[in-house]
């Protein structure tokens, strides 16, 4: 029986476990970040070795467990994961009516911050200009294959992500069987090649570390906000080159059924700084643009 360690912690305010962790999810199958049995488990490898962390709350505390020789390290950040430190309180919605119901609604929403870069980088290489369905599976397939068990409990298994040294040994064939292109697989590896480099980015401002993050080959604006968001708890993050997120910013803000990465950002101008808080609270609101055109069919390059 591995050995666990607990800790209790009091939230200073409202805290939406769900809301605020989902985005570390990629997908309903994913085997590193998931909800499963009433707490939300995720398994990283941290400077002190892997370690799985599984979070739920009861009342007014957050009660965490944790496995594995990065128990420590997991537990001490539990704070910033679940965005004790992520300040809304400057967020000034009072011009926009609807905006301030949805945070009135969900005030337990934050940004988490999970302070591992690589985890989030290479997920986001994966979801760059293809459909949710295909990332996520070869995200899936992905950690089971060169990742491994996560120290924990057999009843809620999960997967350590693959370690940078195992990404580099991937085969172009099983790229190709996970359904990645050569574009996709160039951005992993480069991410892979420096990753102590960039797990340095969780000590660097928010614009230093997307800098940093958009120097290497593939990684781009959308990539580099994807990934800050997650790891750092960028509140200002924006994803620009996401065509859903450009469309439901438009259409929530000017009812604009059809926008720009322009006019998204003109949009979202009189909140810069706490842009990705934002736009979190757009993705929550469940509006949605009308839908024109035939639906997107995805290139399934496994059977090229």
């Amino acid at each position: 029986m591995l050995a666990v360690s607990e800790r209790s912690l009091a939230v200073s305010r409202p805290l939406d476990l769900r809301r605020t962790l989902g985005i570390l999810c990629h997908g309903a199958g994913d085997p590193v970040a998931r909800f499963a049995g009433g707490r939300f488990w995720w398994a990283t490898r941290t400077p002190d070795g892997p370690g799985t962390l599984a979070l739920r709350t009861v009342g007014g505390e957050l009660l965490a467990e944790a496995w594995g020789p990065g128990a420590g390290w997991l537990l001490d950040g539990v704070p910033e994961l679940v965005g004790e430190t992520d300040d809304w309180s400057e967020l000034d919605l009072s011009g926009h009516k609807l905006l301030g119901e949805i945070r009135r609604r969900l005030p337990g929403v934050r940004l988490p911050r999970t302070r591992r870069v690589v985890d989030s980088a290479v997920p986001a290489c994966l979801e760059q200009r293809v459909t949710g369905q295909e990332a996520f599976r070869a995200w899936r397939q992905l950690s089971r294959r060169y990742g491994e068990r996560a120290p924990g409990p057999d009843e809620f298994p999960v997967w350590l992500p693959a370690t940078p040294r195992r990404l580099l040994e991937v085969p172009t064939w099983d790229w190709h069987g996970f359904g990645v292109d050569l574009a996709r697989h160039r951005a992993v590896r480069a991410v892979a090649t420096v990753a102590d480099r960039l797990e340095e980015c969780v000590s660097m401002g928010f614009e230093d570390a997307s800098r940093r993050l958009r120097s290497l080959p593939g990684v781009g604006g959308w990539t580099a906000a994807e990934t800050t968001i997650r790891a750092l708890g960028d509140p200002d993050a924006v994803s620009v080159g996401d065509f859903h997120v450009a469309n439901r910013v438009g259409w929530f803000l000017a009812g604009r059924p059809r926008s720009t990465d322009e006019i998204m950002l003109e949009l979202l101008e009189p909140w810069r700084g706490q842009r990705a808080r934002v736009v979190k609270l757009i993705e929550l609101s469940g509006l949605m643009p009308p839908k024109y055109g035939p639906k997107f069919s995805p290139n399934d390059i496994r059977r090229i």
